[in-house]
């Protein structure tokens, strides 16, 4: 039994010493014939042998192209082959890949794109109805760094043939050049008081959480995930990828983007053994109108992440999709992500209520943010993680690197916790003002910082209200410029194209004032409440448990 809210995740099983080349190099050796890839959408299906032949031949390609250990390469596309592709090919040379949300709009993309030094940019010609060639029209001019773009849709072909006089010595050269330490990957994370931060992550913080989450899922070379979660995020490359390349499963992708009947239709006909996902795509499958035309007897497990899961859809998931042993997953970007999952035998108020207890070879701590000591069972304060998932760092921000993580190697999540006797942890709120939408993390001062450039505003706060679908919703109060003022349409359309659209807000509260602090601060708790009862919106804090109750949104 615990006393202090400290636990360290014990096991026999050896963290990886080796790159991610080095990996899946074995796994091919091992399971070759078996499928480690397909993409119903796109016809494309592949063994790991032919999936790591492929692998080497954009290696190949990247090498001939100038990038080398430690360049940026761009990925900005939705999900598709050649972006699993990619993830692979750059980590065997030791690129580092930039993930690109595919939602970004201009603002966003040149911040990135100059921020980390892209060299080289892959992307599709755009997504759904945004068209990304526009978008990087826009920008390309500011981006000094960016030297080759291939847009795969149309490139693919050319690009791959551009690597042919790239020796398989030359390709070997590059890899056995490499430490497991290096870093292979940026991914951008909204902030509540500074701009996108780019999480550095190395080769052995991901291979090594791929391989914890997938050995928690019991994954073997007999198991297909059906992955509907953007492989931008960690969700996607980390959680589902990797987790799929370090035991031999099989990654199936469902589509560009989400659609639950695509995904009902595929863990069918597929037979898929585990299906990922933010409970609000649980959700959308359960209370889809042809749910009930679908066979989901091939499933067992799966993980959901992003957000708290509502009871009734935990229960909806393990009763009418036969996923009896699916689990929760809880970490950042930061932390690669994982640090604590619950387990398949765990009970079910475990594994709603709870986030589960630390993983493998990692420690965590539940601390008093203002004296840093570590806190007694059940009493709440600020988790901190340590170990082998740490990032290396935030990209060219050794002063954002500083507070996040202190001189031991915590890292502080900003979220607070509570843990209890049995070392379960449950996600009680955070101290930092950071939104959580549909799995998606949205700092306010991005939006707050794009909305002061219209004419008519003269200040704005951006906070969070409750969601039952999406966890919470932007909201933006207003305060006008004297004489100005803009409608709720306007405001949007001035968004539009300009910001992803999951960071617009979807409520508007146009004051004359905010409330505020006997020091002057503004008070977001205050303003939440407000519009949680003016909206008639539920009261209870989205993280807490959900009986199976809608809300007005």
């Amino acid at each position: 039994m615990y006393k202090l809210s400290y636990a360290n995740g014990t096991t026999d099983i050896a963290l990886k010493g080796e790159t991610i080349g080095q990996n899946l190099k074995k796994i091919v050796d091992r399971f070759g014939n078996k499928e480690a890839l397909i993409v119903p959408y796109q016809n494309y299906r592949a063994t790991y042998k032919e999936f790591w032949d492929q692998t080497s031949e954009v290696a190949k390609a990247l090498l001939a192209n100038n990038v080398h250990r430690g360049s940026r390469v761009g990925i900005w596309a939705a999900n598709r082959y050649e972006w699993v592709i990619v993830q692979y090919a750059t980590a065997r040379i030791g690129a580092i890949m930039v993930n690109i949300n595919p939602a970004y709009r201009p603002v966003e993309l040149k911040f990135v794109l100059k921020h980390a030094g892209v060299t080289t940019l892959l992307m599709s010609k755009g997504f759904r109805n945004t068209n990304y060639i526009d978008i990087l029209g826009q920008v390309r001019s500011d981006c000094v760094h960016l030297q080759k773009i291939v847009v795969i849709d149309h490139d693919w072909l050319s690009f791959l043939e551009s690597g042919q006089n790239i020796s398989d010595e030359e390709l070997k050269e590059a890899e056995d050049s490499l430490q497991f330490d290096d870093p292979i990957n940026i991914q951008y994370t909204s902030g509540t008081t500074d701009f996108p931060k780019g999480a550095t992550l190395s080769h052995h913080n991901v291979l090594n959480n791929g391989f914890f989450i997938g050995e928690r899922l019991k994954y073997s070379e007999n198991d297909r995930v059906c992955i509907p979660v953007p492989f931008y995020h960690c969700f996607g490359m980390v959680l589902c990828n990797m987790a799929c390349t370090t035991h031999g499963s099989c990654m199936v992708i469902s589509g560009e983007a989400f659609d639950p009947e695509t995904v009902l239709k595929i863990v069918q006909d597929l037979k898929c053994t585990s299906l990922n996902g933010v409970p609000a795509m649980f959700i959308a499958e359960l209370e889809h109108p042809n749910f009930d035309k679908y066979d989901y007897s091939s499933l067992r497990t799966g993980i959901m992440a992003g957000s708290t899961c509502p009871i009734k859809a935990m229960r909806g998931v393990q009763e009418k999709m036969n996923m009896t042993e699916v689990e929760i997953c809880y970490g950042m970007t930061e932390t690669s992500p994982v640090s604590v999952q619950t387990m398949p035998d765990d009970p079910i108020e475990k594994r709603v209520a709870t986030v589960g207890r630390v993983h493998p070879h990692i420690e965590i701590k539940i601390i008093d943010p203002q004296t840093g000591k570590i806190l007694p069972i059940g009493q709440e304060g600020e988790l901190c993680t340590r170990g082998y998932s740490v990032m290396l760092k935030y990209w060219n921000n050794e002063e954002a690197t500083k507070k996040v993580i202190d001189d031991s190697r915590w890292m502080h999540s900003g979220d607070v916790a509570v843990m209890d006797s049995d070392g379960y942890v449950k996600i009680v709120g955070r101290i930092k003002d950071m939104i959580l939408r549909g799995g998606e993390n949205i700092g306010p001062l991005e939006v707050e910082e794009y909305l002061l450039s219209h004419k008519a505003i003269g200040e704005v706060h951006v906070i969070g209200v409750p969601s039952y679908k999406y966890c919470e919703e932007v909201m933006a109060w207003v305060r006008f410029k004297s004489g100005m003022s803009a409608t709720e349409q306007e405001l949007h359309d001035f968004c539009y194209g300009q910001i992803a659209t999951y960071k617009i807000p979807k409520y508007w509260k146009f004051v004359d004032g905010f409330p505020i602090t006997i020091s002057g601060k503004i008070r977001k708790v205050e303003m939440r409440e407000i519009s949680t009862k003016e909206l008639g919106l539920t009261g209870r804090d989205p993280r807490e448990s959900f009986d199976g109750e809608n809300t007005k949104n």
